[in-house]
């Protein structure tokens, strides 16, 4: 057939618009023309995504993918980046099939794309949402001048599941703060002008409930009731979608005995009838397939009629739709319009990123070169990396002195490519310009050995790291994870660290130095021997392109540690799921002698390090509370303000934090849930007034009829710089 001018489409427009259904889509006048002559393959053809082999092979396609781009069966392609690779991938769909509707190119800019930043639960420790979004803003800008439109990010999946790999990629157990995050990283990436091509478009994912699988284990089965659902899982998910996102992609998981990847309950229900979402929602890799093996279809053009169904617009590799799509429509079972609203949320998205207006427009060598690993990012990334550390335990041996002879030992303090951890997007070691090793050496004399790896029982290199530890006036051992136990299916059932590791610390305190210990892993480990023996725990997560830098900038005092942890690390792996947000139960601990409460009788309840905490170099103080009012009602409320001193002798950053507990409810509450929190920098005898306004909205919950809202009643408030050290005042509340 004869190509179709897309000015031509846009005069018949012009004369014949019909409105899209709301509230699926806004309308676009070029979508509308589109709609009316494409056929029903070229319909599917958009529902399709499928991947370029770059990481295997560099810029290239497979032959039959290239041929289904310009048979318009494919319209979306991942994992193909470069400017110039991009162009001519993009030449192929505008130049040589019928109707020249742009490709969408799609990549996993996770947490940065060639500047990396910390893994994103480094990040979200630091509670900074402006650096967060920057951080996005940045990826954002180099990702675009690669010629991406379009990341798969922000992960905004809760979780308090160790062992599962992947909650390295999310900001950790809080809803509260994981929302304000997922909002950030959404703001960053699509900007205020999803057409200004510095910025590309969100996915929000993995939806639902993907961070609570069963045992830890990728994958596996998520089941829990609609009121923690609604509660504790879905409000990042929403705050996304509230910040503009306009593509959302299904997470593997079912729930409630439903794949989410045909979940109508979630997909559409929530997603659109109460939430609005107006762009499309794609599979992850697969999904649809996958339900054949969840036993919810019967075959892949069963999986492919359900997916469609439910509100899944777009199939990322499984080919399902390409395959029997036309058929399912043929035959009836899935309704033409279904389709169509499918392929018009589509279209609008590459209508709202300017690619009918011009296809290339991603496609600049010119950004690319001047854009990516600038000066500017890489500054951004050794602060942001620094404030993303968390100083767990310090006996006085941090900071360390410049100039002063230094042990450095392990394998991870010489690794480059562990700084970036998984999911690095498009870096690659060889922009890494420092290892922690390397960026310590420019600071002071090191005596650096190996003494053991990070995984393996080779005890070989013992003798090394202790004589140069017994050599030195300082000394740093860095231990951890191998950068690829976390990340998608590398979930762990020992969450202690790896390897002879702990055993090289034992030795080397039993030298009688203080050990400075640098951790570097993606999830919550369980440190209980590491924090007897060490003088000092720094969590430096997978810190990214300037970690080495940033790593050496806290040990040395250049930046004071000012990270909170986002998520609990417990005592043991036995006291998973563990967080802040428990319930009471009836039986609570109370009596440590008393045998018929909750609780173990090998370890104590409390976490080793809890929700919220970090140190600093300089002490924080803080005053009682003080409470405008001890009561408000209806739409009215009352204000909390806390003094903060810093009592120390250096400047420094505190993250005071509010959490709130209702007494009585309709259905049980948590003993404390985070409602707010203000970071703060004061210098040395420097005070500070912190207040928090405190409404309905902040007490409100999800009630035993379902409904959202407050309920009269008794309350506690507390205030301070960690879930288990704060002040307390009792409020009430009457409607």
């Amino acid at each position: 057939m004869k190509k179709v001018a897309l000015a031509t489409l846009l005069l018949v427009a012009a004369a014949c618009t019909q409105a899209p259904k709301a509230p699926t889509a806004k309308s676009y006048p070029i979508v509308d023309s589109l709609l009316k002559v494409m056929t029903l393959e070229e319909k599917v053809g958009q529902t399709v995504l499928f991947t370029s082999d770059w990481t295997v092979t560099g810029p290239t396609m497979r032959e039959g993918y290239l041929d289904d781009i310009r048979a318009g069966r494919c319209g979306n392609i991942f994992n193909a980046y470069t400017a110039g690779y991009t162009r001519k991938l993009q030449e192929i769909a505008v130049n040589e099939t019928r109707l020249g509707i742009p490709l969408l190119f799609g990549y996993d800019v996770i947490h940065g794309f060639r500047t990396i930043f910390p893994i994103n639960l480094g990040m979200s420790c630091s509670w900074d949402v402006e650096a967060i979004e920057e951080s996005a803003r940045i990826a954002a800008r180099e990702a675009a001048a690669a010629g991406l439109h379009w990341t798969y990010s922000p992960m905004c999946d809760i979780s308090v599941e160790p062992r599962w790999g992947r909650i390295s990629e999310g900001a950790g157990e809080d809803a509260f703060l994981g929302s304000l995050i997922a909002a950030a990283m959404t703001r960053g990436y699509q900007g205020d002008d999803l057409s200004d091509v510095g910025t590309v478009l969100a996915c929000v994912k993995h939806y639902a409930a993907y961070g609570a699988p069963q045992a830890g284990r990728d994958y596996n089965t998520v089941d829990m009731s609609e009121r923690w659902l609604r509660e504790f899982y879905l409000p990042p998910y929403k705050a996304a979608i509230d910040a503009g996102a306009l593509s959302v992609m299904a997470s593997f998981n079912e729930l409630d005995g439903v794949p989410a990847t045909a979940n109508r309950h979630l997909l559409q229900d929530i997603l659109r009838d109460e939430w609005g979402f107006r762009g499309f929602v794609v599979s992850d890799y697969t999904g649809i397939n996958e339900m054949v093996m969840h036993g919810y279809a019967s075959d892949v053009e069963d999986a492919g009629r359900l997916a469609m169904n439910a509100g899944l617009d777009m199939d990322m590799q499984g080919a399902s739709y390409m395959d029997y799509m036309v058929g399912l429509v043929r035959s009836g079972k899935v309704r033409e319009s279904t389709l169509d609203e499918a392929v018009r949320r589509i279209l609008n998205v590459k209508a709202e990123l300017g690619l009918f207006d011009d296809p290339f427009r991603y496609c600049s060598a010119e950004r690319e070169a001047t854009e990516t690993l600038t000066e500017d990012n890489k500054a951004a990334a050794r602060r942001i990396a620094s404030g993303s550390m968390v100083l767990l335990k310090n006996d006085g041996v941090l900071p360390l002195q410049k100039g002063k002879r230094t042990a450095v030992i392990g394998a991870l303090a010489a690794s480059k490519d562990d700084l970036l951890g998984s999911w690095r997007g498009a870096g690659e070691v060889e922009s890494v310009p420092a290892s922690i090793l390397d960026a310590i050496r420019e600071v002071a004399p090191v005596a650096y050995a190996e003494g053991a790896k990070e995984m393996g029982d080779d005890r070989s290199g013992f003798a090394a790291a202790l004589s140069a530890a017994r050599s030195a006036e300082q000394v740093v051992l860095v231990i951890g994870e191998d950068c690829q136990w976390s990340g998608e299916a590398a979930s762990r059932s020992d969450i202690r660290i790896p390897g002879v590791q702990t055993e090289l610390l034992e030795k080397l305190a039993a030298t009688g130095k203080k050990v400075a210990v640098v951790l570097l892993n993606g999830r919550p480990l369980d440190l209980s021997r590491e924090n007897e023996l060490a003088g000092a725990l720094l969590e430096a997560w997978y810190p990214g392109t300037m970690g080495g830098y940033a790593v050496a900038d806290v040990l040395f005092g250049d930046f004071n540690p000012c990270g909170k942890l986002s998520v609990t690390f417990p005592r043991c792996l036995g006291q998973v799921p563990i967080y802040h947000y428990a319930k009471n139960t009836g039986r609570p601990y109370i009596h440590p002698e008393a045998k018929y409460e909750s609780r173990y009788l090998d370890v104590a309840n409390e976490p080793l390090f809890a929700f919220g905490h970090g140190l600093s170099y300089t002490d924080f103080e803080y005053s009682a509370i003080s409470l405008s009012s001890d009561s408000f009602s209806g739409g009215g409320s009352i204000r909390a303000t806390v003094t903060v001193l810093n009592n120390g002798s250096r400047e420094g950053t505190e993250t005071v934090q509010m959490y709130i507990r209702d007494l009585v409810g309709s259905v049980t509450r948590p003993v404390k849930q985070l409602k707010g929190f203000e970071r703060v920098t004061l210098g040395p005898g420097e005070s500070k007034e912190v207040s928090f306004t405190i409404d309905a909205e902040t007490i409100s919950f999800w009630r035993q009829d379902m409904t959202w809202g407050p309920e009269s009643g008794d309350f506690m408030l507390f205030i301070g710089g960690s879930s288990d050290d704060v002040k307390e005042i009792p409020f009430s509340y009457a409607e």
